[in-house]
């Protein structure tokens, strides 16, 4: 029996995994601490010896440069900083941190560099004070050359792994290309931050609140990861990863299983039929994402600012084009739905500043950006108009207020295919444009709304923040966000009414329809479509085929009648007990009678 110690967290995205750990930064200016192995010790002051050499020499390459160029005084400045680096006292501190304590160097030059500054701040005069940070600047070079090298090391290496990290951020799961992760871990998180819905859309299995997890790992540590249950086990023994492989080959099996059938359409078994579309990112997902095109009814959403933010600058309508064109051509007549440029809140270009709000996620991002700056929006409209000659696009504007706001993007759209026609560019004759439904003023004013647009989507995503008071990225809040809430659920009928009302397709492209069950919900509910991470596609197609319609209503219309958000998950657990139990009957009397034409099991 495997003695292996077990720690349990909350599970955010479902999987199995296996790999050593790496522990990174929650965010750019974050340092990541993590501990050390007795015979690691030493390698760890030398790793800091040789970062002081580095940083030694690059400040005398500037002293010279600075000299030639400039004037030796002003030159002089590289020669303090050299000499605060050979401050014997310091490396002293710096060293005995990391022996004593068995820490990485980055966190403990990080120390020291705490350590001054706050010394300084309890002198008086403030040129005194400043000279704590004079005397800190070197010291930062040397983190950010530790952490550099360690970046570089891991990026080359081409190991896979599982990152670890104080905070679950959007920073910590794109940090590495996605072919080399394995899982994420992390110390704090919410089950719906925006970290949370890349790590799913990812497909990585994902553990979050792991008490004292980074006081616990050593990098290279053998971590597994069980994302269905919320736990980790470190440094497993061989029981436990014999365990680990059994259940794994069945989880693929499983998965494999599914996939065979993931092309047939996901139409009840009493003929109501739900369109189920997949959410990417960027055209990288087409090239590492475990689907084909036969296995969705098209793209719900694609989140074009990803393109944005993969840059140093805009991205011109050339590139944007081409970009589009690739995923429109790709999905082979299904339609694409691209959503208009949606930054703010901590969705932040490089290259672009915007102002520091108090409360980013009530302030300005999405269309309210596109409305101001309308150069960015014309030039992706130009660009998403041009793709739309090679296969059916969607339009969909992210943060509606107002119907006045859909207006003005229906005259830019016009005055955009007047200047497309007139320089002869194929645009097709019917691009529909639709609006996410994620501000309580869009909701409540959704009937003349639906008068101006195609089609709506629900965000739930933010749509559940906003009705409930509660930001999906501040932990302490966390609890709050509940996305089963009855003033949510009345929210999904209430817009599934108006849609049908108004004769006009509704869907759900946040990450309540990726779960199967609650996909079911909103088919009963009236949804014509749901969009999901590639991973959940199959999932949810499946669950489709093997429940009437019926079933689907009636489970809407419970779920509707409840009064708390524990009761909606109880009903939604017990609902999923009684689909698995029902496809592993029809399996096995599959499996039994043989394989027949368009069997299928689970």
């Amino acid at each position: 029996m495997s003695q292996t110690r077990t720690i349990s967290g909350v599970p955010v995205a479902p999987g199995l995994a296996m790999a050593p750990v790496h522990v990174v930064r929650a965010a750019p200016e974050v340092i990541p601490t993590w501990s050390l192995r007795g015979d690691e010790v030493e390698r760890e002051v030398e790793r800091l010896e040789a970062s002081l050499a580095r940083v030694s020499h690059q400040l005398d390459e500037q002293r010279r440069l600075v000299a030639e160029g400039v004037s030796r005084q002003e030159a002089e400045i590289f020669s303090v900083h050299r000499m605060i680096l050979q401050d014997p006292g310091a490396l002293k501190r710096v060293t005995a941190r990391i022996r004593e304590e068995r820490l990485n160097a980055e966190a403990c030059v990080e120390h020291l560099i705490r350590h001054l500054e706050s010394t300084m701040s309890k002198l008086e005069g403030n040129s005194v004070r400043n000279y704590g940070a004079d005397i800190s600047d070197p010291w930062r070079l040397v983190v950010r050359d530790l952490m550099q090298r360690d970046f570089d090391a891991i990026s080359s290496s081409g190991d896979t792994v599982v990152l670890a990290a104080e905070e679950l951020t959007p920073y910590v799961v794109t940090c590495l290309d996605r072919s080399r992760v394995q899982a994420i871990v992390t110390e704090r998180g919410g089950r719906f931050s925006h970290g949370a819905v890349l790590a799913r859309s990812f497909g990585f299995p994902t553990v979050v609140e792991i008490p004292n997890l980074l006081s616990r790992l050593e990098q290279g540590m053998r971590m597994i990861v069980d994302g269905d249950a919320g736990t980790i086990q470190l440094d497993p023994d061989q029981a436990a990863v014999d365990l680990f492989l059994t259940r794994h080959a069945r989880h693929q099996a499983k998965r494999e299983v599914l996939e065979q059938h993931a092309g047939l359409p996901a139409v009840t078994p009493d003929g109501h039929r739900l369109l189920v579309q997949v959410n990417i990112e960027s055209t990288r997902d087409l090239e590492v994402g475990d689907f084909e095109p036969d296995h969705t009814d098209g793209v719900g959403l694609l989140r074009t600012e990803f393109l944005y933010m993969e840059r140093t600058q805009f991205p011109s309508e050339e590139e944007q084009y081409r970009l589009y064109r690739r995923v429109v051509e790709h999905f082979e007549g299904r339609p694409v739905t691209l959503r208009t440029l949606d930054i703010g809140g901590d969705k932040q270009l490089p290259y672009f500043k915007t102002p520091k709000e108090v409360n980013p996620a009530l302030g300005w991002r999405g269309l309210r950006v596109s409305l101001q700056w309308e150069d960015l929006l014309r030039i992706q409209l130009r660009a998403a108009l041009r793709a739309s000659g090679h296969g059916p696009v969607q339009l969909l504007l992210p943060m509606v207020t107002a119907v006045e706001e859909v207006r003005r993007v229906h005259q830019i759209f016009r005055e955009v295919r007047s200047q497309l026609a007139e320089q002869g560019y194929r645009v097709a004759d019917d691009v529909p444009a639709g609006i996410m439904v994620e501000v309580p003023a869009a909701l409540l004013t959704l009937p003349q709304i639906l008068e101006e647009v195609d089609f709506v989507s629900v965000g739930t995503n933010d749509l559940v923040q906003y009705l409930l008071a509660a930001d999906r990225d501040n932990p302490w809040v966390a609890k709050l966000y509940d996305p089963y809430h009855p003033a949510v659920l009345w929210a999904l009928r209430w817009v599934a009414d108006a849609a049908r009302a108004a004769g006009k397709p509704c869907s759900v492209c946040g990450e309540v329809g990726g779960d199967y069950a609650t996909a079911l919900m909103l088919l009963g509910m009236g949804y014509t479509s749901v969009s999901m991470g590639p991973n959940f596609l199959s999932t949810v197609r499946y669950a489709v085929r093997t429940t009437p319609f019926t079933e689907a209503v009636a489970l809407a219309e419970e779920a509707s009648g409840l009064g708390s958000g524990r009761e909606v998950r109880r009903l939604l657990e017990d609902f999923r007990v009684r689909l698995h139990a029902r496809q592993t009957g029809a399996a096995g009397s599959a499996a039994g009678s043989g394989p027949s034409k368009g069997s299928q099991s689970a």
